[in-house]
């Protein structure tokens, strides 16, 4: 292929992560496809920012040389789109797991988006306890499934922007609404947490029940490969 990438040189993927995929199953997939191109039993391929399961869109990852970059990348500010139930909470935040304290909401509209300017600006925010996060040593999630008590320490982040885009009807709860909102953020922020939060301010409870990155810096999901497409750029 003429205009094939040298991966050893680095190669900077801009990949769309499918659902239900995590960052990894996708690090790894491009990993045995460029080991296999190259003849090699090791080869560096590594992300710069987690998505979700549940969530789509841009995922930066890097091979060859350029896993050098990935600390620089993962400094980035990123942008995403999606979807904030209104009207119950879920333990995990989103709908990874089940739909528990459902409350009628009663809010205006007026309300839903005055509340957003709360969360802009230099911020503390608690991580959810279903995330990688580490406590003593080990990934809270782990603790978490096995219904473990666990303390979750503060952050800080910063959110330049966050806005509401629509609200609607929730498909998830016959007495809630769906929030569309955008947010665009530092690393280490959890969207996750910023819904529950969200939720918990208008006193109704929240989760996210749709997630999509759209930007990283100057990166944008407009830009990126489906998987198969970097597969078949990587196969040549």
């Amino acid at each position: 292929m003429e205009n094939q990438p040298d991966f050893q040189a680095g190669h900077l993927f801009l990949l769309d992560k499918p659902i239900q995929w995590t960052s990894f199953d996708v690090v790894n997939k491009l990993r045995y496809s460029l080991k296999r191109k190259l003849g090699l039993k090791k080869f560096k391929v590594g992300h710069a920012g987690t998505l979700d399961p549940l969530a789509t869109g841009l995922l930066l990852i890097c091979c060859g040389k350029k896993t050098k970059d990935i600390n620089d990348l993962m400094r980035l500010e990123k942008t995403y789109t999606g979807t904030i139930t209104l009207g119950a909470t879920t333990p995990s935040y989103d709908l990874e797991t089940s739909i528990e304290n459902v409350v009628p909401v009663l809010l205006t509209n007026e309300q839903i988006i005055s509340a957003c300017t709360h969360f802009v600006g230099e911020l503390e925010q608690t991580p959810p306890i279903f995330s990688a996060k580490k406590i003593d040593g080990k990934k809270a999630y782990e603790a978490a499934r096995k219904g473990q008590e666990i303390v979750m320490k503060k952050s800080n982040i910063s959110i330049s922007s966050f806005s509401i885009t629509s609200i609607q009807k929730s498909k998830h709860l016959e007495t809630g609404l769906d929030c569309e909102f955008e947010v665009s953020c530092s690393k280490g922020t959890y969207i996750r947490s910023l819904a529950f939060d969200f939720g918990n301010k208008l006193g109704v409870g929240g989760f996210l029940s749709a997630l999509r990155r759209t930007q990283i810096g100057e990166h944008s999901v407009a830009n990126s490969l489906s998987v198969e497409d970097a597969l078949a750029l990587i196969e040549g």
